[in-house]
C-alpha cells in the first residue's frame, strides 16, 4: 500500500514538472515597433488596435513624433520595424540613407489648415495682412508641415513671420488650443481632431499644396514579414476608412 502511494505521488510530481517545463503552445506576440509622423498618432492608434485583432500574433507598439525626428532616431539606431512619414521628401531621404528596404507605399494625403483659438480673438481672416503682429506658430522648415506651410504662403505671396517654429504639428496645435498663439498652420486632420477648441479659417488654395504619407519597412528589422504586413494593411479598406474618418484624404 505504501509503495502504491509513493508511486502515485512520484507520477504526479513528474507530471507537474513536465507541465512546468513544456514550452507554451501559444508564444507571446512578436512586437512590431512603428515609428510614425505625429499627425498619424490618432488614426494609427485605432489601426494598431484593429490590426492586432486581425493578426493576434503581432503586437504593435507605436512611437509618434515629427517626421524629421523619427528619421533621425532611426538613423541613430533606434529599434524600429516600420517608418511612416508625412511627406515623400522625408521618405526619399530615408531611402538615400539606406534606412528602409523595398518600395515605400503611399497610403494617404493631407492638406493644410489655418487655425486660431476658439473665438478667433486676434481676428485672423486668412493668409493675409491680418497676420501682421499676430503670434503665428508653424512647423520648422525641415518638418513636412513646415515645408508645406512655406509653400502655401509663397503661393499667397506672403512671407511668414512666425514667433515660433515647432518640431511637430502636434506642438503647433497645442500652442493654438492653449491660447499661447494667435494662429497656427496645421494639417486638416489635426484641425478636425481639435474640434471646437479651435476655429478654422477657410483657405481656398489649400488643395494646391498636398502632402503624401508614405510607409516602409525599416532596414535591419528582425520582423520584416510582420512589418510588410502592416505596410500592406494601410491600403486595406478597413484601414483606409479609419484614415478617412480621421480627416486624411485617400490616394
Amino acid at each position: 500500500m505504501i509503495l502504491r502511494h509513493l508511486a502515485a505521488g512520484l507520477a504526479l510530481a513528474l507530471a507537474l514538472i513536465g507541465c512546468a517545463t513544456t514550452p507554451s503552445a501559444n508564444p507571446p506576440p512578436a512586437p512590431l515597433t512603428v515609428f510614425a509622423a505625429a499627425s498619424l498618432h490618432a488614426p494609427f492608434t485605432d489601426i494598431a488596435e484593429e490590426f492586432h485583432r486581425r493578426h493576434l500574433e503581432i503586437e504593435v507598439r507605436l512611437s509618434a513624433a515629427g517626421s524629421a525626428d523619427i528619421l533621425a532616431q532611426i538613423d541613430a539606431g533606434a529599434p524600429a520595424d516600420v517608418v511612416a512619414t508625412a511627406d515623400e521628401a522625408t521618405m526619399h531621404r530615408a531611402m538615400a540613407a539606406g534606412l528602409i528596404i523595398g518600395e515605400p507605399a503611399i497610403f494617404a494625403h493631407n492638406t493644410l489648415s489655418l487655425i486660431t483659438p476658439a473665438g478667433n480673438p486676434a481676428g485672423i481672416t486668412g493668409l493675409n495682412d491680418s497676420l501682421r503682429g499676430a503670434a503665428l506658430v508653424i512647423c520648422a522648415p525641415h518638418v513636412p508641415c513646415g515645408a508645406a506651410a512655406q509653400q502655401l504662403a509663397a503661393a499667397h505671396g506672403l512671407a511668414l513671420q512666425p514667433v515660433s517654429e515647432e518640431g511637430s504639428v502636434t506642438d503647433v496645435l497645442g500652442k493654438v488650443t492653449t491660447g499661447t498663439a494667435d494662429a497656427g498652420i496645421v494639417y486638416a486632420s489635426d484641425a478636425q481632431r481639435a474640434g471646437d477648441r479651435i476655429e478654422q479659417i477657410d483657405l481656398p488654395t489649400a488643395q494646391d499644396v498636398i502632402t503624401s504619407y508614405a510607409a516602409a519597412v525599416v532596414a535591419g528589422t528582425d520582423h520584416s514579414e510582420a512589418a510588410a504586413t502592416w505596410v500592406a494593411a494601410l491600403s486595406d479598406d478597413w484601414a483606409q476608412e479609419i484614415l478617412e474618418q480621421a480627416g486624411l484624404q485617400l490616394p
